[in-house]
């Protein structure tokens, strides 16, 4: 029988040397586990082998910890990533990047935290990550449209988040990473607040506040429903990413200005909340089951329930498994 007892309580700071592939083992006729079918003993290759790669990601040997404090973001380099259509304004610590953008907006403007401390999410939920571990920014945009297509700007600013990290969109706008070991559902892996804002010249510009966790480890998310971009085998540099979603949102935000409607369609390929039962907490606290089965024009979530399909323009969606 293979243990994993490598692996201590702390996670893959624990590790004190590489795993042993069990199919690799399994394949020489030794007895893995008399238990396990096929599918468990692949199931367990895969967590060895995210366990390697996240020991040869993270600077972890032989039990040495996680490098503390993590390498903190530049202006320099954030600017560079950024190229020329934005103006980068960085704060080693700051409350809420979306405050300090909201208080004087200015189109083109990205307010960056190297670490939030007080990070607002929707419905009011707080959202705060250790220093120097997730990348945390607002977005001054002026998405260049009436005010019937305003609600889309959340959806597609999680969707070109989604692109950026190669994720997907759980409606309205959570990005979604998957396990990459195959055993448990996609965690969540950023956030978005999308506030509209009114400047003295009277044309409203969108604040899109984004929270992406890059670094964290297990023991380190706020939630067991999130993840982040190493647990998910998905090492990468905040100041990469960080050009990465800008491109990605200027693109997707050009795209929607040039036809809303068409460009549901992108957000419905990437949204695994249709087809999926679901439970809607709704604002007025009511709450709406059923299956989620398409978006409509204006980017609303299509609920079919047993009295008839209901369009749910804000809520809390929760994806329902289905009863075994």
């Amino acid at each position: 029988m293979l243990l994993l007892d490598r692996l201590d309580r702390r996670g893959v700071n624990g590790l004190v040397e590489p795993p042993v592939e069990v199919l690799e083992l399994a394949g020489r006729g030794v007895d893995v586990d008399a238990g396990l079918g096929r599918r468990d003993v692949r199931a367990l290759a895969g967590l060895c082998r995210l366990c390697a790669h996240l020991a040869d990601t993270s600077g972890v040997n032989a039990g040495t910890p996680r490098p503390t404090p993590r390498a903190p973001l530049t202006l320099d380099g954030l600017e560079e990533a950024a190229g020329p259509h934005w103006q980068v304004r960085l704060h080693p610590a700051a409350e809420s990047t979306n405050a300090l953008a909201a208080a004087a907006p200015e189109r083109g403007l990205v307010v960056v935290a190297d670490h939030q401390t007080a990070g607002r999410g929707r419905l009011g939920r707080e959202w705060v990550t250790p220093a120097g571990a997730a990348l945390t920014l607002s977005a001054v945009v002026d998405p260049v449209l009436d005010d019937e297509w305003w609600p889309l700007v959340p959806l597609v600013a999680g969707y070109a988040v989604a692109r950026a990290v190669g994720g997907s969109l759980k409606w309205p706008n959570d990005v979604l990473v998957s396990d990459p070991a195959g055993l448990g559902p996609p965690g969540k892996v950023c956030g978005i607040l999308v506030e509209r804002v009114m400047p003295s010249d009277g044309r409203a510009l969108a604040v899109i506040g984004i929270g992406i966790n890059v670094d964290q480890a297990a023991e380190e998310l706020p939630a067991h429903e999130a993840t982040s971009l190493v647990l998910a085998a998905r090492a990468v540099d905040r100041t990469q990413l960080f050009g990465h979603v800008l491109h990605a949102l200027r693109q997707s935000l050009e795209a929607l200005a040039a036809g809303p409607a068409a460009y549901v369609g992108h957000l419905r390929r990437r949204c695994v909340t249709l087809g999926r039962d679901v439970r809607a907490d709704l604002p007025d606290g009511s709450v709406l089951q059923g299956r989620a089965v398409d978006l409509d024009d204006h980017g609303r979530l299509l609920v079919e329930t047993g009295e008839g399909t209901v369009a749910v323009a804000a809520g809390d969606v929760v994806h329902v498994r289905p009863t075994q």
